[in-house]
């Protein structure tokens, strides 16, 4: 339930993008309208960014608490925050309401990512990953599309209202049903900051960050691609959603098997698709089921990336796990905040809404580059006899 708003808080204004750019920016849009869409993806950017900054920040100062005190905590200020996503009067101020609601966000999938991980047990953390972040790939088949028909209905206030009423009602269901866990009495901000100074660390999200930017340099502007480019009619734009959001919630289940299986396969396995797909999609864009097999298979590709770096991060956390788990969400926004960003910048350019595709792919090239070099420096270290620990601190073997 808590992936679930959050999927649908993060991802509504996609669909929902035109919309808001008319009623915030309307001076803009009377003007140019690619321009108003092109900057109303601050509104995505802000959410990325808040994430960004939330993630390590929060993991880190609250790992000694109970998690599901946490997690709770988290929960009240994501309702509090989205309510004001839709009360506040001004772009300005609303830009400002998603950075503040966002940073709950990657402290609190990383929580929920380790409850589960211990909750499932060896051999099996992967699922477990997946599990929590299939109520995020689940809102884009039902949630999203449902609030983003809300919202053209009766207004993208009115939806984030509805995303806000999603939040209590998980808070309500985690008090009731989450078991309770200890957090790590050890736990100190240093010791969690330590994942820093890991040069592997770095590449992990880095692999996140620019690859995973792919998905959200399509993702950012998908709503104007179907009706701009394909011709679609914009009551379809939530079936458009529907579609990828069941290719990111099988993607997301595959992906969380394979990552048990190699980490290192599933991430070359899934770079390679996405980019096929990224290709396929802007070849065949202006054509209804080009665009729909499109956004099919880069919705799964990448959300079958997501539960593989969680895991490549937790292994080479050692004993930051805490802000290990958040991290991931954090390097995943970098990519939201990145994707949206240079969309923007190609369409403000003149270049069409195709062109956020090609650089989509050129971001998820250089994710494929950055994994090359992580797996290629993990080689060299066994070549050399070092050990890198696991999770479980047990020596992963080379294939892994």
């Amino acid at each position: 339930m808590g992936g679930f708003g959050i999927g649908a808080t993060e991802f509504v204004a996609m669909g929902l993008l035109p919309d808001m750019a008319l009623d915030l920016l309307p001076g803009l849009a009377a003007t140019s309208t690619e321009a108003a869409n092109a900057a109303a993806g601050w509104i995505i950017s802000a959410y990325a960014l808040g994430v960004v900054v939330g993630a390590p920040t929060i993991a880190a100062a609250a790992a000694r608490w109970p998690r599901k005190q946490l997690l709770l905590t988290l929960l009240a200020a994501f309702t509090l925050g989205t309510v004001a996503s839709a009360l506040l009067p001004t772009f300005e101020l609303v830009v400002a309401a998603r950075f503040v609601a966002a940073l709950p966000h990657g402290a609190y999938f990383g929580i929920a990512s380790l409850v589960a991980a211990n909750l499932m047990g060896p051999g099996k953390r992967g699922r477990g990953v997946a599990l929590v972040l299939s109520g995020l790939t689940i809102a884009n088949v039902v949630g999203v599309p449902a609030i983003t028909w809300l919202g053209q209905l009766a207004g993208w206030r009115i939806a984030y209202l509805a995303v806000a009423a999603i939040f209590a009602a998980t808070f309500v269901a985690v008090l009731a049903a989450v078991p309770w866990q200890p957090g790590d009495p050890a736990a100190t901000i240093g010791r969690e900051l330590r994942i820093f100074t890991r040069t592997q660390a770095w590449f992990a999200l880095g692999i996140g960050a620019i690859g995973f930017g792919g998905l959200f340099a399509v993702y950012s502007y998908v709503a104007p691609l179907a009706t701009e480019v394909t011709g679609l009619d914009a009551a379809l734009v939530p079936v458009v959603l529907i579609v990828i959001g069941l290719g990111m919630t099988i993607g997301n289940f595959v992906g969380g098997r394979l990552a048990d299986w190699s980490v290192r396969r599933s991430m070359y396995l899934g770079f390679g698709i996405m980019a096929a797909s990224l290709v396929v999609l802007a070849l065949t864009a202006s054509n209804p089921v080009g665009l729909i097999t499109g956004l099919f298979l880069v919705g799964g590709s990448a959300s079958a990336l997501s539960p593989t770096i969680q895991m490549r991060l937790m292994d080479i956390a050692r004993d930051s796990q805490s802000i290990a788990a958040a991290l991931n969400h954090s390097a995943l926004n970098i990519g939201n905040s990145l994707g949206a960003i240079l969309g923007g910048v190609v369409i403000a350019a003149g270049l069409g809404y195709v062109a956020p595709v090609w650089v989509g792919l050129a971001l998820t090239l250089a994710g494929t580059v950055l994994a090359l070099a992580s797996f290629g420096l993990d080689r060299a270290r066994l070549r050399r006899g070092i050990p890198m620990p696991s999770v479980t601190g047990a020596m992963p073997a080379i294939g892994d």
